[in-house]
């Protein structure tokens, strides 16, 4: 099966094509970095609850990708053992993003997903919409916000379609 690359680390360290966005636009004092290290992409950080906060995400523009021959994303990561999202958009002029969650185990491992299986969401709520059946994906990206103060550390590799 034919495969495409959305992100890969060793082959794009497009370090300034990501972009945090935490809970400080609310107030809140999460924070979340990204470095290349080893080279691999790293995102990192701290969630706090103060001030009602409780996220921090990343997100990775790329020009819009045609997906028409694609049902699949496939991530090679290395989290802490924690819960995160996987966010996607089909423009990046999108409110909301569509979701699917996943649990680290703290070893390199390859997590796929079936792209009908996102789900829309936008400031955390679900929307009444239907699941992603887009023909472009113009942003990924990852969120934590498991409703604890923790810090967190996710090794992004590659993302894949397939």
């Amino acid at each position: 099966m034919k495969s495409a690359i959305i992100y890969n680390s060793k082959l794009n360290h497009f370090r300034d094509k990501w972009i945090i966005i935490d809970d400080v636009v609310m107030g809140g004092k999460s924070f979340g970095k990204f470095k290349i290290e080893e080279e691999y992409g790293v995102y990192y950080g701290a969630i706090s609850l103060e001030n009602n906060g409780g996220f921090s995400s990343i997100r990775f523009r790329s020009d819009n990708i045609n997906i028409d021959n694609y049902t699949k994303v496939v991530l090679h990561i290395k989290g802490d053992g924690k819960r995160y999202q996987f966010r996607i958009k089909e423009t990046v002029n999108d409110r909301h993003s569509f979701v699917a969650y996943f649990e680290t185990t703290g070893d390199w491992e390859d997590i796929e997903f079936s792209l009908s299986d996102f789900y829309p969401i936008f400031r955390g709520k679900h929307l009444e919409m239907p699941n992603f059946s887009g023909k472009t994906i113009a942003e990924i990206g990852f969120l934590i916000g498991n409703k604890t103060a923790e810090s967190f550390q996710l090794k992004i590799d590659s993302v894949m379609l397939k």
